[in-house]
């Protein structure tokens, strides 16, 4: 998806290409609820539900993938996608707070160990001198991690108080942010090109990085009877992801780059072993 992003956005701007790619994912999930008759227990929904779940459409995926989407326009795509893993130790961050629980030392250390590894990648190596290259650039690619974590845990929360099916309230998600989007797009003059290069960008992450990838994942989690199995393979992307990077967008990965990835890595592997040992 990193080589996707940084692919697709040398078309449009991160603005016109979240209102493409938000189209194209609330058309697949209108489809799916619609054939599988779950569009029509929204009757059944209380009303604060219904008005919950299209209020966190703003939040995501209206106001995260233009964040996330900036991030990668204004970085590496090698740099956004390492630091864009510390999700994986953000999420149970944000869950402490709803749970009102105080995270434990280590996972305290382990945080500060994979933003440790953020620091080596926006300095470039240079820790000593602490000169940020691209410092809007990382900062977005940070609070990308906040917001995505922040509406999984409320999402989450609303889907499992009320048993509403995961895709109804995600076509919910999009009901509400597509307008919006719309609406910022044509009033800031930034409305998608028709380029074939455009279409296929916007096509490709609205169908895999907002539609597909989302249902093979819950799906994957209803047939495991061990989710910490699933979990371990998002180490298999960050190597796929860099050759992908540096094969089809020609970036010559930097030194401090892979440094840093192993690093953040090693935190979200810590983090694992803590949930194992739980």
């Amino acid at each position: 998806m990193a080589t996707a992003f940084k692919w697709a956005l040398e078309f449009n701007t991160p603005m016109a290409l979240i209102t493409l790619a938000a189209t194209v994912s609330w058309g697949f999930f209108g489809v799916r609820v619609v054939v599988a008759g779950s569009l029509k227990s929204v009757h059944e929904m209380k009303s604060g539900v219904v008005l919950s779940c299209l209020l966190l459409g703003l939040l995501n995926p209206a106001f995260f993938y233009w964040i996330l989407f900036t991030a990668y326009d204004l970085l590496p795509a090698q740099d956004a996608m390492a630091i864009n893993y510390t999700w994986g130790l953000t999420l149970p961050l944000v869950a402490s707070v709803f749970s009102r629980t105080l995270p434990t030392k280590y996972e305290t250390g382990l945080a500060l160990l994979s933003y440790l590894g953020i620091l080596v990648i926006a300095t470039n190596g240079n820790l000593g001198a602490l000169e940020f290259d691209r410092p809007a650039g990382v900062a977005l690619a940070l609070l990308s991690t906040v917001i995505w974590s922040l509406s999984w845990v409320i999402n989450s929360r609303i889907i499992d108080a009320n048993n509403i099916d995961p895709e109804l309230a995600l076509f919910l998600n999009f009901s509400a942010a597509l307008p919006l989007l719309w609406i910022v797009t044509v009033l800031a003059g930034q409305m998608p090109t028709t380029s074939m290069g455009s279409l296929l960008g916007g096509i490709y992450i609205g169908l895999f990085e907002m539609g597909i990838a989302f249902v093979l994942w819950m799906r994957a989690m209803r047939l495991t009877d061990n989710p910490l199995r699933i979990s371990s393979l998002i180490f298999l992307a960050p190597p796929l992801s860099l050759l992908l990077i540096g094969t089809v967008l020609n970036e010559t990965i930097a030194g401090s780059t892979l440094v840093g990835l192993v690093i953040i890595l090693m935190g979200l592997a810590g983090q694992q072993w803590l949930d194992r040992a739980r």
